[in-house]
Order: C-alpha cells, then sequence, then structure tokens
C-alpha cells in the first residue's frame, strides 16, 4: 500500500487529472497516439510520485522534473526526433491544463 500524498490537495489533483487525460488517449488514441502517451506516463508515474511524497510541491515542480527526466531520456536518444517531439507537445498540453 503507498503511503498517502504529503502534496497540496491541488497538485494531487492536477496530477490525478493529468493521469485521466493519460488514460484516455491510451484507451481512445491511435497508435501513434498510444506510443507517445505510454512514453511519457512511463516518466510521469515516476516524477509524480516523487512529487506526491514533498509537502512543498508545486505543478511548477512537476513540470521542471518531467523536462529535466525527458531531457536526460531524449540525450541517451531514447526516441526518434519526431516523437521526442511528439512528447514535449503533449506534455505542454496536459500541463497547461
Amino acid at each position: 500500500m503507498l503511503p498517502p500524498a504529503a502534496a497540496p490537495e491541488s497538485v494531487v489533483k492536477a496530477i490525478a487529472d493529468i493521469e485521466a487525460s493519460l488514460d484516455d488517449v491510451v484507451n481512445h488514441g491511435s497508435d501513434d497516439e498510444l506510443f507517445i502517451a505510454s512514453y511519457l506516463q512511463g516518466h510521469f508515474a515516476v516524477e509524480s510520485r516523487q512529487l506526491e511524497m514533498r509537502e512543498d510541491a508545486t505543478i511548477a515542480m512537476l513540470n521542471e522534473n518531467m523536462l529535466q527526466s525527458l531531457r536526460n531520456a531524449f540525450a541517451n536518444n531514447e526516441l526518434e526526433s519526431d516523437d521526442a517531439k511528439q512528447v514535449k507537445a503533449l506534455w505542454a498540453r496536459l500541463v497547461a491544463m
């Protein structure tokens, strides 16, 4: 069982909303959208869970942590350039919700 989140309720809700949006793409998206969302979901699961344990958590912190995680992955050539752009674009849309 996971410990309860320490983050402010607004951050926990925003994380849940982003998770729901990613799940929606996984459930209803095209094959390309599914690939992009699934890739992003892996990074998001790690970063959001760590952030939920912090009392000082903010969406800005989540965004910076996600962008750094993605930069590190792209620096290791985990994705083709076009796929990386699509992942970054999807993240930008999700975090702006």
